[in-house]
């Protein structure tokens, strides 16, 4: 079944390539589907192109396939396309005409902008709960560990001394910048394109305040044609917001990696949570990390693929944009066991202590040395061009400070401030709407 079907079938071949994917990733869509229809069927009867009766049988059994897509008892059949025709089908049915009328002042274009949404919109939400999970976490071990002192690098050459407190609570506040991107995304998301049909608007006196209102959407895409043409660019925008978390993730993972080699010996983990090496024995490899870092940095290229595709497209609707969903879709759920791998991983890191009382570590208190003879009367400049002199001919030998941070050298850690911060990020979405939205029409 194909909701455009005339009289003649499309060849075997260009059936097969047209729909490629579709049937599969449309499972996504499933639930929001049939969401969009209950809003649209509402509105359809407001302004009476529905009766009072067909209304609620066509509510009733839009509800019980939402159950059964819930439950996992629910499939697109072989031969049909879509999940738009598979719902369309079934109400069918079950109601005759009554489920014929379900299209009625839309266009497929529409429905799929609607369903994508929606489905934009619950991925969006699951990716910052699980954020602001990793957040807390990390806002915790930034506290337990604010006293162990770490190297800071620039160059990659010792810089100066830095804690593990604020090594977990700078990828802290990454994820509040990260939450912060998700949120614009979201709220380009988060307006109602129903009613704009092929994207020429429809002769039907449509109520789209209605369907907005009951979908739980903040607004309008009032342009029709807008509308359309927003497909590939709300893509890109998540995908964008996306590769923001994906890109701290990924330097975590970089971090992680470096830090467990045994050159540096900063962190280790339980033997369960590395792997081993085929012949050597002594081998204990951060696979974990190494793979949310690859997976990150596929994430990172993601909004790069989405414009390759929607570049240079006029206005209006494209089958180029059906790919779109194989680029998109699986690429959630890679972000989301990156979250839950990395948070995995912190949960279990074990830090080493007292890492600057090995002597190699010495210089990186040099700039303490300079401030102290600043302190002490000297000019700056002055006071560094001893302290430079000292380090060449051999005369240096701080006074190391190995077993507490001090404000001044190494940072505040700023974690009620950060807390703050991302609390109210993500207090923004106002999630809670969209919930009550929902179980009005369900």
């Amino acid at each position: 079944m194909k909701l455009w079907k005339k009289d003649k079938d499309s060849l075997k071949t260009v059936e097969t390539f047209t729909i490629g994917k579709d049937r599969e990733l449309d499972m996504h869509l499933a639930p929001f589907d049939v969401l969009g229809s209950l809003a649209h069927i509402q509105m359809l009867e407001s302004i009476g192109l529905l009766s009072k009766e067909e209304l609620g049988k066509l509510s009733d059994e839009l509800k019980l396939i939402y159950k059964r897509i819930e439950a996992g008892d629910f499939k697109i059949e072989d031969g049909i396309e879509d999940i738009h025709s598979q719902v369309e089908l079934e109400l069918t049915r079950k109601l005759g005409d009554a489920g014929k009328k379900i299209h009625s002042g839309r266009s497929r274009n529409d429905q799929v902008l609607v369903d994508i949404k929606l489905y934009l919109r619950h991925e969006i939400e699951q990716i910052v709960n699980s954020v602001n999970s990793l957040f807390g976490l990390l806002q915790q071990q930034s506290e337990k560990y604010k006293d162990h002192l770490l190297p800071g690098y620039t160059h990659f050459q010792l810089a100066m001394p830095s804690s593990f407190g604020l090594w977990f609570g700078a990828y802290a506040e990454s994820l509040v910048d990260d939450v912060v991107m998700l949120g614009a995304a979201y709220r380009v998301v988060n307006k109602n394109p129903l009613g704009s049909a092929a994207g020429y608007g429809s002769s039907f006196p449509l109520n789209r305040k209605l369907t907005t209102e009951l979908l739980g959407f903040d607004d309008l895409n009032y342009n029709v044609v807008y509308a359309q043409m927003g497909r590939g660019k709300t893509e890109r925008i998540v995908a964008s917001a996306m590769a923001n978390v994906a890109g701290t993730l990924s330097k975590l993972a970089a971090d992680a990696c470096l830090f467990l080699n045994q050159n540096f010996g900063f962190i280790s983990f339980p033997d369960e949570l590395t792997t081993g090496s085929s012949i050597m024995p002594h081998k204990k490899n951060p696979d974990v990390f190494e793979l949310i870092r690859a997976r990150c940095n596929q994430i990172m290229a993601l909004p790069n693929d989405i414009t390759l595709v929607t570049a240079n497209l006029p206005s209006g609707y494209h089958r180029d944009l059906q790919l779109l969903k194989e680029m998109l879709f699986p690429a959630f759920q890679h972000l989301k066991d990156c979250v839950a791998m990395t948070q995995l991983m912190i949960e279990n890191i074990q830090v080493k202590e007292n890492i600057l009382s090995e002597e190699k570590y010495k210089f990186l208190f040099s700039v303490e040395e300079v401030n102290k003879l600043v302190l002490g009367g000297m000019p700056f400049r002055e006071a560094y061009q001893k302290v430079g002199r000292d380090i060449e001919q051999g005369n240096y030998s701080p006074e190391l400070i190995v077993n507490h941070t001090h404000e001044g050298s190494i940072g505040n850690l700023c974690t009620d401030e950060i807390a703050r911060m991302m609390k109210e990020v993500v207090a923004r979405f106002h999630f809670e709407s969209v919930h009550n939205a929902y179980k009005t029409l369900l």
